[in-house]
């Protein structure tokens, strides 16, 4: 692969040709993983793990505030009649989570709360994607930067190698591009999709408003086809087969797979430092399923890295990351919009968990960001350079001058053990 043809060069040639649709910074079709060497000696045994979860995942969903005496007013219809799997008397975590309750009672799963980047109001897939994996506040700086904060991270430790290694639809990921060298690696997976499924792709996940009606009803469909009821008045069946999207489901399923198979065989090896993503978390309409979907996706992953890393996993940390949150209130289809402060999380045996980490700003309209949005509190990039100076001592120094230019670090909460 070209190492000039950047993910967003990519995909705005494929917008242009006509390939992707209008929104492919969030399709669930493009998942990109990239790989670190580290010289022996220079990490030890630490990992990290860094999962992007494209198309704006619902932190308010994920981690929910049922303590706050204003949260239940707000999602009661996504909410409705979901179990309950309460983390500290504050927060409730979502049960499609439930899989990871054990790592949370062990310490080794934990969040933060009301955090974001630095973007602001447009609320772009692609702009704040860019400016969560370059870690530059400026959009202007992430289009002329063209590297990412693990590679400068690199550029700190002589020796250290890069390579980017998996990349679906020829995407990179720009969070370990840079200077340090990179390589590709692209699994036994086909992008081939129907004319139908095409078109689909191009209203399903948007940016701009006037695509809103469309990208809607498209929503309604994808989870027509994903729930196949019988008792439905729509034929699904054969909608299905039509659109092709099972499959197109069905081939972003064994691409995560093959990403983790691959994943685990580097980082039980030489590699120390991996980043992937999971895509499709634009939940514009049907919440509930979907959320149900992608976050068994996630703790499936998870679970499959603790798992195949053994006794590596007590030196593992996995942050996973989005580009913004949604929308505090729910909208008229049963989902969300894209809004501002969101959540990640942090996983791993080196991760000090079983907590929720941040301050809360409250759900009542005056403290709401633009009286509609989660107020973020904490600069995610924060988190992680808590995780980097825990793992691999990187300085304040650097973290706020090399790593994030213009990040203003504050007090390091200690959530690596």
């Amino acid at each position: 692969m070209d190492p000039k043809l950047d993910r967003r060069s990519f995909l705005r040639q494929s917008l242009s040709s006509g390939l992707l649709g209008c929104s492919a910074a969030a399709s669930p079709l493009i998942t990109p993983v990239t790989f670190a060497n580290l010289p022996d000696g220079l990490a030890g045994e630490n990992r990290l793990v860094v999962i992007i979860l494209r198309g704006a995942m619902d932190g308010l969903d994920v981690v929910r505030p049922v303590g706050d005496p204003d949260f239940a007013g707000l999602r009661s219809t996504i909410d409705d009649g979901q179990e309950r799997l309460p983390l500290d008397g504050f927060y409730d975590l979502h049960p499609a989570l439930k899989p990871l309750m054990p790592l949370w009672q062990a310490g080794q799963l934990g969040f933060a709360h009301a955090v974001a980047t630095p973007y602001r109001d447009k609320r772009s897939h692609f702009d704040g994607q860019d400016i969560l994996e370059s870690g530059v506040a400026s959009v202007d700086g992430v289009e002329s930067s063209g590297n990412g904060w693990l590679n400068r991270m690199l550029t700190l430790m002589p020796g250290a190698r890069a390579e980017t290694a998996f990349a679906v639809g020829r995407s990179q990921m720009m969070v370990l591009a840079g200077k340090a060298p990179y390589r590709t690696w692209v699994p036994n997976t086909s992008l081939d999709l129907t004319p139908h499924a095409e078109r689909l792709l191009e209203v399903l996940y948007h940016d701009d408003p006037a695509f809103r009606e469309a990208a809607l009803s498209a929503d309604a469909i994808i989870d027509a086809l994903a729930t196949d009821d019988p008792s439905d008045d729509v034929d699904t069946s054969s909608m299905m087969a039509e659109m092709g999207m099972e499959m197109g489901r069905g081939r972003s399923n064994r691409a995560l797979i093959d990403t983790l198979d691959f994943t685990l065989n580097r980082l039980v090896g030489e590699t120390r430092i991996a980043a992937f993503s999971i895509n499709g978390w634009d939940t514009h309409g049907n919440q509930s399923n979907r959320m149900q979907n992608l976050l068994s996706q996630l703790s499936n992953a998870i679970l499959t890295l603790k798992a195949g890393l053994g006794s590596a996993w007590n030196t593992t940390t996995v942050l996973a990351m989005t580009e913004f949150g949604r929308t505090v209130r729910e909208n008229g289809t049963k989902g969300t919009d894209h809004g501002t402060g969101g959540a990640m999380l942090m996983a791993g045996g080196a991760v000090r968990g079983g907590r929720v980490y941040g301050d809360w700003p409250g759900l009542s309209e005056a403290d709401l960001y633009e009286r509609r949005d989660l107020l973020p509190t904490a600069d995610v990039r924060s988190y992680a350079g808590y995780a980097m100076q825990g793992l691999y001592g990187v300085s304040s120094s650097d973290l706020e001058r090399v790593v994030f230019p213009g990040l203003d670090l504050g007090v390091n909460p200690g959530i690596i053990l």
